[in-house]
């Protein structure tokens, strides 16, 4: 869809207002220029001054003495109106309309325009209302009218007119409802002397309302051309009023920071203190673990802000603590707040406003609007609509040339410019010129070549006959010198801000951070404009035809674009070094073109490889959204209820944001790339895990969860799931899914794709958003699914349909009754209960599963095929070589100790005999788990355990502590991921590494294992955990090995997928897709399938403390020789092939591999029966 920013306002009354205005940008069109506050809340708002002495106060025009004389007879003016026959009269229509309608009322008096003249209503919290006066003892006709959308249809109420008596004289209320034309009219009086206008003129006009003339040409702000609001009508009485009364708060179920703002919202009767209440919140967390909270809620509720708010968020911004997420809600404070050069907090600011409604030489009619509409507006309830009002005037008094004076004209020229600078409402170029003055050589370079080449660039869209690549070639020079320009301000921004800043150096520094920002809106601006040129000459099937074909030239422009805008997102703040990767392989795949050598196709390589970048690029933009979705809707929800905000606007405020954002383009800019080059590598989107063909009904949920599903529904499910992090049980959700469609990329190898297999449940991924559409109109529907190495096909089917059904839900007989999987039965000999350990330590050469495992067992028997495997040696001469960590193990029975030890034996016996009929749905079974986890973790094994251990490690040694179940790795039930493994301990340090033990203890009563024995008829008494111990690796690489394919089952191959880093990456839930290789047994040949885009690798360093924990490093993949060498690929692969065909031999089957590679040297670390 084309990108969207149209300037919303979901509070379009013209009159003060104190209740926030939402500007949402969604616009298919854009103007020549941006305005600079875009996303934001504007509340309306006194302008306020500052003095030496920093009191505040409201402004006052007290310099001009024929103002002050007006102001002295203000209310003994009014009292005279109506002592000679008006009445004041409040309508309000309790009555709400579509988005965008207005309503209006049309009578018979003059004063309702004698049934011609339009009269609008205000919007209100209550319904819309009007203020009128009209002349004493005479009745009326009238009726309500609502204007539609388009401003060209008219709805009238139904039935006769309403007629209306007026009493002679008085100030009244009326409350009417649509379409009750017959309805009984009770004028109320309308109470107290505080609603006599503030600033009445005393003429005789009434409430004459002069239209604006749709029709004046003027050279309006991009601000004022995306308004969206009531149009603006002149005043020539003052008809504005404090809304603050009609407000409603809600402080119920409010607590903490949300119920300090409200409350101080409550209390704040004027705009200044409503500033004092956000600063002190912002200042009041700067120390605390409240402060990103303290953001969110600030840039929710306060759209204008002062200086010393602006000096708390740049001192936060420039934090070395400051995390992406305050940042990123920071920058979305920025563009709302109000300039405070020295002209607008001088004492009397804005004045020209004021000479220029007592001029001497314009019409007093003239005179009259402009003080009524714009001046006493501004002074009392200063919001956007004013520049709205503002630029309507000026478009009217220049429409005609020498109809008003040149020196009035320049004047008000002078005056919408210093307004349009207040609301920071100047276009780029103009916020741009304004700091010309401060940059340096360099900076004032980039700021004119920015400025030519935007200038030539809107001439040519507006020319007819732009050639289009003269078009994307000046696009593309644009955006170049934009992030020039950026990059070069964001540097100057890096130095923070000094607490003894003067006040001149932070007006100016607000200046440079609006200019930047500035810059990142018009990015999205050009992006959207670059969008629509690649839609034009074709989109992806353009760019898909001409990768097919070997041309990839046509690939640079959509490649620099989109680094361009990754750039612009780390120059945000947001994941600056996950930016800079992605920039870097997409420049490298750009520079790169077509590899010409490696034994693989080059457009193949060039194509998996560019797709994982762009995955990885979507994955970026992904993470952003979700932050958003995390952080805001709540916290909209609750201040949105509690201040009045309108539902409609709290309901879109988060999708506004994302869609405002140059997030939304960077995204944008993904998807025909990525559907191009997924057509090159005829992947569609598609990636088969567990191949087959099941019918169920189709169901969507968030994750994969028990009691996810709806239990109206019994026979087969196809499961859709949004997102899963690697870890879960398929069936745990329900023994009745017979197929996964995951939303997202997962390694074919992780612990989830495994157990899937295990489960025989088909399993596939969907990455395109196209497919995924079809895929959700089928939702509740019965479903056929289909899963091939050659492709996927999802289709209605009728409930009765057995064809194509595999053998999972065939009957004996042949019927297509469903029948779940039957769980694995296992021997009682592969269970052995706890038992009384003498021994303390096991040697890993000694280790056996009675004592210590099959796992250990297995790592025991791999110590001894090590040495081995130097002389072994593929059919083609390579070497299937391995090393293996050293080792030890902590037995069975040793935990049984540790609680013996610790008098926690009956308490222990009690929780589990608990947890073996515990209850999923009430809670029952988590807090049981919780229990046993907590006991557990609580104990510390005993002395001689650590000192055995230090005469097979050096004291110094670092290690990972693993688990080595009797429930795991069996044939049939192989638990991968089911349990702990701590890395990085050293039993110099015994308690964190008594830590680590006992953690890996507690592990085998967490959820997830719980639920795995029960779901395999393992008794949980009968479950015990060994605990083995090795020597801890630095690898540069890890990888799991499946000796026997496991998509298509071919046995002539070996599939490899390999992470940077340690396995950890692998074998948890993190977001990527690893290298994946298919390796011949009896050839030499190595496929590429995939390459790695994980953002992170996990690494330990020999610098670090022992302490449990791993560091995160980004990884940028032009730099890794699998990536980038396709002999270092090759030779890889055939060697990783060659050492699993080796233990597929030696233990008889088909293996499960899992290793490493350090320098030059291959590790394993576990083999396990390759689940069936």
């Amino acid at each position: 869809m084309d990108s969207l920013r149209v300037l919303h306002c979901s509070n379009s009354s013209s009159t003060g207002s104190t209740l926030p205005t939402q500007f949402k940008f969604f616009n298919k069109t854009y103007s020549n220029d941006t305005p600079m506050n875009r996303r934001v809340f504007l509340p309306r708002r006194e302008l306020r001054f500052l003095d030496q002495s920093r009191q505040y106060s409201r402004i006052v025009c007290g310099a001009s003495s024929v103002e002050t004389r007006e102001e002295g007879k203000r209310e003994e003016k009014t009292g005279s109106r109506l002592r000679h026959g008006k009445v004041w009269l409040r309508v309000r229509l309790d009555h709400q309309v579509n988005f965008g309608e207005q309503v209006l009322i049309l009578g018979s008096s003059k004063e309702l325009g004698l049934w011609k003249k339009k009269v609008p209503l205000n919007w209100t919290e209550n319904g819309w209302t009007c203020e009128l006066e009209l002349r004493g003892g005479n009745a009326m006709e009238f009726k309500f009218v609502i204007l539609e959308k388009d401003q060209q249809k008219m709805a009238w109420e139904d039935g006769n007119n309403r007629v209306l008596n007026l009493p002679k004289r008085g100030r009244y209320e009326m409350v009417c409802h649509w379409n009750m034309t017959e309805e009984a009219v009770n004028l109320l009086p309308f109470g107290s002397e505080e609603n006599v206008d503030e600033f009445g003129d005393g003429t005789e006009n009434g409430s004459t309302v002069v239209d604006v003339d749709p029709s004046l040409e003027v050279d309006t702000s991009p601000f004022v051309q995306q308004w969206q609001g009531v149009d603006i009508s002149f005043m020539r009485s003052n008809e504005h009023r404090s809304r603050e009364r009609e407000r409603k708060w809600d402080t119920s179920g409010l607590e903490g920071l949300a119920l300090k703002l409200v409350e101080g919202d409550q209390n704040a009767r004027n705009w200044w203190r409503k500033l004092e209440v956000v600063r002190e919140l912002i200042v009041g967390s700067l120390q605390s673990k409240d402060r990103l909270e303290a953001l969110i809620y600030s840039a929710i509720y306060l759209k204008v802000l002062e200086r010393l708010i602006f000096r708390e968020l740049e001192l936060i911004s420039s934090r070395k603590d400051a995390s992406p997420q305050e940042v990123l809600v920071i920058r979305k404070i920025h563009p709302c707040l109000p300039s405070f050069k020295a002209e607008f907090t001088a004492s009397v600011p804005l004045t020209r406003i004021r000479d220029i409604a007592h001029r001497g030489d314009i019409p007093h009619d003239l005179k009259q609007e402009i003080k009524h509409t714009i001046q006493n507006k501004l002074h009392r309830n200063a919001g956007p609509e004013d520049l709205i009002a503002t630029e309507a005037m000026l478009a009217r008094i220049t429409k005609n040339p020498g109809e008003y004076s040149e020196a009035f004209v320049e004047q008000f020229k002078i005056f919408h410019h210093e307004l349009k600078d207040f609301f920071n409402a100047g276009s780029l170029a103009e916020q741009l010129e304004s700091i010309r003055e401060s940059l340096d050589k360099r900076s004032i370079s980039a700021l004119t070549s920015f400025l030519e080449y935007k200038k030539k660039l809107d001439k040519l869209q507006e020319s007819e006959n732009a050639v289009e690549s003269r078009a994307i070639d000046l696009l593309m020079n644009t955006l170049q010198s934009l992030v020039s320009l950026r990059e070069a301000i964001a540097n100057g921004l890096e130095s923070g801000l000094r607490n003894d800043a003067p006040d001149a150096a932070i007006a100016m520094r607000q200046k440079w951070r609006l200019c930047e920002i500035g810059l990142e809106d018009y990015c999205f601006v050009l992006l959207s404009r670059f969008l629509n040129s690649i839609e034009a000459v074709g989109g992806a099937h353009w760019l898909a035809e001409n990768a097919g074909s070997g041309n990839v030239s046509c690939w640079n422009d959509p490649l620099t674009a989109l680094m361009i805008g990754i750039r612009q997102l780390g120059i945000s703040g947001w994941k600056k070094e996950e930016c800079d990767a992605i920039r870097n392989e997409l420049l490298s795949w750009k520079e790169g073109g077509l590899p010409r050598n490696g034994g693989e196709d080059g457009k193949t390589i060039w194509a998996l490889r560019l797709k994982a970048t762009l995955d990885r690029a979507r994955r970026l933009t992904e993470e952003y959204s979700e932050e958003l979705l995390r952080i805001f809707p709540q916290k909209v929800q609750v201040l949105g209820k509690a201040l009045g905000i309108p539902e409609n606007s709290v309901r879109t405020y988060t999708e506004a944001e994302i869609r405002a954002g140059l997030i939304f383009q960077v995204s944008k800019l993904c998807t025909p790339l990525l559907k191009a080059v997924r057509s090159a590598v005829g992947s569609e989107g598609w990636d088969v895990l567990v191949p087959g063909a099941v019918v169920g009904t189709l169901v969507q949920v968030e994750s994969i969860v028990p009691g996810s599903l709806p239990s109206s529904i019994t026979g087969p499910i196809i499961l859709v799931v949004n997102k899963a992090d690697g870890d879960e049980e398929v069936t745990a959700a329900g023994n009745n899914i017979v197929g996964v469609i995951l939303l997202q990329e997962l390694p074919h190898l992780s612990h989830l794709g495994v157990r899937a297999r295990q489960e025989r449940v088909v399993f596939v991924t969907c990455e395109d958003d196209d497919k995924v559409s079809e895929i959700q109109k089928l939702k509740g529907k019965y479903s056929r699914l289909e899963a091939s190495p050659t492709g996927v096909n999802i289709c209605q089917s009728s409930d009765n349909s057995k064809d194509g059904i595999t053998a999972k839900q065939l009957s004996s007989n042949g019927s297509s009754m469903f029948e779940p999987s039957r769980p694995h039965q296992f021997s009682g000999s592969a269970f052995k209960p706890p038992g009384t350990n003498k021994r303390g330590v096991v040697a890993l050469i000694d280790a056996d599963t009675e004592t210590s495992g099959a796992k250990a067992a297995a790592c025991g028997r791999l110590a001894s095929l090590a040495a081995a495997s130097d002389k072994v040696y593929s059919d083609q001469g390579v070497p299937a070589s391995f090393k293996v960590p050293a080792g030890a193990v902590i037995p069975f029975g040793s935990m049984e100790l540790a609680l013996a030890k610790s008098r926690s034996t009956e308490t222990f016996e009690s929780l589990l005999q608990q947890i073996e009929t515990a209850k999923l749905d009430n809670g029952e079974l988590d807090k049981l788990c919780l229990e046993l986890q907590k006991l557990i973790s609580s104990l510390q094994p005993p002395e001689e355990i650590t000192e055995n251990l230090l005469k097979i490690f050096s004291k110094n040694a670092r290690l990972i502590v693993r688990s080595s179940a009797n429930v795991e790795d069996l044939a049939g039930m192989s638990a991968a991921g089911l349990y702990e493994s701590i890395p990085n301990v050293s039993p110099s340090n015994p308690i964190i590494f008594g830590n680590a033990i006992s953690r890996v203890w507690a592990s085998l009563y967490t959820r997830r294992a719980i639920l795995s024995r029960r779901a395999a008829n393992v008794p949980q008494k009968e479950a015990t955990m060994a605990v083995l111990v090795q020597e801890m690796l630095q690898p540069d690489l890890s990888f799991v090995l499946h000796t026997l394919s496991p998509t298509d089952r071919d046995s002539n191959f070996v599939e490899a997928e390999i992470a940077p880093g340690l396995g950890e990456t692998l074998a948890s839930g993190t977001r990527g897709t690893p290298w994946r290789l298919s390796c011949a047994k009896f050839g030499e040949a190595v496929k590429t399938f995939a390459f790695a885009n994980f953002s992170e690798e996990m690494l330990v360093l020999n610098s670090g403390p022992a302490d449990g924990e791993v560091i995160r490093l980004t990884v940028d993949y032009s730099k890794k020789p699998l990536t980038m060498d396709p002999v270092f690929r090759r030779q890889l692969g055939q060697r990783l092939c060659a050492v699993g065909f080796f233990l597929e031999r030696k233990f008889g089957g088909p293996q499960d591999v899992e290793g490493c590679l350090v320098g030059k040297d291959i590790y394993i670390v576990q083999t396990r029966p390759q689940p069936q």
